[in-house]
């Protein structure tokens, strides 16, 4: 209340005015185990190299309690409580020069001096880690109130966590599991994982997690291959994840045999103990290794025990390890794509429909498209033009082409028979540089279809397990840069097409946005009750890939399109 806030505004006053530092009030103190002080609860005694700074007590206090039971220990923890003196900025600062700490982590809801903060920041040479709460904007609200402080807008946050490097935690496990590895854990030197497991299936969830966040998962090389065989059972598998199995319980040196192994091809080794394995502690060196205990019994407690004694992080899932260990790679360059001929990946068991045949089924069916001709040669495409009588698009005809954009497949807005001509030599000559075996039949020519429609897709894929499902997504090029797309299995009704169209997140351009009028959803819902009707009359069709589709305020019209049908 306001005879509290005149209280801690004297205690400020009189704290400042003989030079004292004071953390708090209401904060439940310091705890600094390598100066043997504990002013604060939870006692904890074990030295280690996390700071903990938080503005929640309770929050704080947690962590202290996980680094405890994991005999890991701190740095430091200091609970801000209302900062009436020292703040967040303050302690980045101390602990970035004290010298038992390694990693600053800090649980915060608002900045009491932004540049003072930004400054700090700046700074620092040490890893921050930092779980940002009141996130959403009733989050804003409560920690506004609990904080006295303005919590800020999330997208500033993100800017300003970029800028300065900051390990962004987005839930308290994280700020606990990041600090770890950045605290005891190498940097590796690339992204290239190799997963040791006795559980393949805990193997394949840290692939999952590994693949999203840019690893590498490599099947390993014919000659680790051969060295794994030297001495593992037959019936392991030495790809990647390398499947130990139930071996590995009764003879644990499987691992080390392993791990020393994959040192010359891999950055990393994912040790997963899917197992009670006794001296597993033994085993692993905390050099170039992410550990995994799947389990807490008795036996992978007491080994995680000595592994956190000997400086060697653990974590209890895969998914948990791999988002930890990319925070050593987090704010690496990207690494650049490589550079060479542009090659299609085409399936030998579909054969792409023609063109005239692709046209026939969608017009048998209903499904609005652009009028789309062949041509053999540039005469033909000059005398088709002709008859279209409007500015028109060439686009390559080969059933060796996915991506026509990819090769300089496409000439836009052409008028005269010489732009025509010039269109089609360009075209021959670009996909014949980028594709020298492409098969060529020609090129398509289409009058050019409205500017103001917007790109989206609709697709056909079959799935071996369940069937057809339609796609829906944005169109043109950013199906492929947002992946901005909803599924829905085929057979459908109405009310699940309409599910599809609304719930990608680009739906708004769609809906009409900024003053925009709304585009023709009832179209785009009739053109996916013609593709269902087409696929359950076709059940050999495979794919249909319908990109662009525009969509207007009246109306939809599929302006490039592919067919795939199984070969039998």
């Amino acid at each position: 209340g306001d005879a509290g806030e005149k209280l801690q505004l004297e205690l400020a006053e009189i704290a400042l005015r003989y030079g004292i530092r004071v953390v708090g009030p209401n904060c439940q103190g310091i705890n600094y185990p390598h100066h043997h002080l504990c002013a604060s609860w939870p006692l904890l005694t074990n030295q280690g190299g996390m700071a903990f700074i938080s503005q929640s007590g309770t929050v704080g206090a947690a962590l202290m309690d996980w680094a405890s039971e994991e005999h890991l220990g701190v740095s430091v923890f200091v609970s801000l409580g209302n900062r009436a003196d020292v703040d967040e900025s303050d302690c980045i600062r101390y602990f970035d020069n004290d010298p038992h700490t390694k990693v600053i982590a800090i649980y915060m809801e608002g900045v009491k001096r932004p540049q003072h903060f930004l400054e700090s920041l700046a700074k620092a040479k040490k890893p921050v880690v930092i779980l940002k709460a009141g996130r959403t904007a009733r989050g804003r609200i409560a920690a506004e109130s609990h904080t006295k402080s303005l919590a800020g807008t999330d997208e500033i946050y993100n800017a300003i966590f970029n800028k300065y490097r900051v390990h962004r935690a987005d839930n308290l496990e994280e700020l606990y599991d990041f600090a770890k590895a950045l605290a005891y854990m190498k940097k590796p030197k690339g992204r290239r994982l190799l997963n040791i497991s006795s559980s393949g299936g805990a193997a394949i969830l840290g692939i999952d997690e590994a693949e999203k966040l840019g690893f590498e998962n490599p099947a390993p090389s014919q000659a680790l291959m051969e060295k794994l065989k030297s001495f593992l059972p037959a019936h392991c598998g030495v790809t990647n994840p390398i499947d130990l199995t139930g071996d590995a319980i009764t003879d644990p040196t499987l691992y080390s045999q392993a791990i020393a192994a994959a040192k010359s091809d891999f950055d990393t080794s994912v040790v997963i103990f899917g197992d009670p394995i006794h001296g597993a502690a033994d085993i692993v060196t905390g050099d170039g290794e992410l550990i995994v205990f799947c389990g807490g019994a008795d036996v992978e407690r007491e080994e995680a025990r000595k592994m956190h004694e000997k400086g060697i992080p653990v974590y209890p899932t895969p998914e948990r390890a791999i988002r930890a260990l990319y925070q050593l790679v987090r704010f690496d360059p990207p690494k650049a794509p490589k550079k060479g001929r542009h090659k299609e990946i085409v399936r030998p068991d579909l054969s792409l429909l023609s063109v005239n045949e692709s046209v026939s089924l969608m017009k048998k069916y209903g499904v609005t498209a652009v009028d789309t001709f062949l041509a053999a040669t540039a005469k033909e495409a000059v005398s088709l033009a002709k008859k279209i009588a409007s500015p028109v698009v060439l686009k390559i005809a080969s059933p060796d082409v996915a991506h026509k954009t990819d090769v300089g497949g496409v000439r836009l807005s052409l008028s005269t028979p010489a732009e025509i001509r010039k269109a089609y030599d360009g075209i021959m000559a670009g996909v014949k540089a980028a594709l020298p075996k492409a098969r060529i039949d020609g090129v398509t020519v289409s009058p050019m279809a409205g500017a103001d429609g917007l790109e989206v897709i609709i697709g056909v894929i079959r799935d071996p397990q369940y069937g057809h499902a339609l796609m829906f997504g944005l169109g043109g090029i950013f199906t492929e840069v947002y992946r901005d797309v909803q599924f829905c299995l085929l057979p459908s009704t109405d009310k699940e097409f309409r599910q599809v169209i609304r719930g990608i997140q680009g739906y708004p351009l769609l809906s009409g946005v900024r003053g925009q009028k709304p585009k023709d959803e009832k179209a785009l819902i009739s053109m996916m009750k013609a593709i269902a009707a087409l696929i359950k009359d076709r059940p050999d069709i495979d794919q249909i890939d319908l990109n662009p589709v525009l969509v207007y305020e009246k109306g939809a019209v599929a302006v490039d399109f592919r067919i795939y049908s199984r070969q039998t």
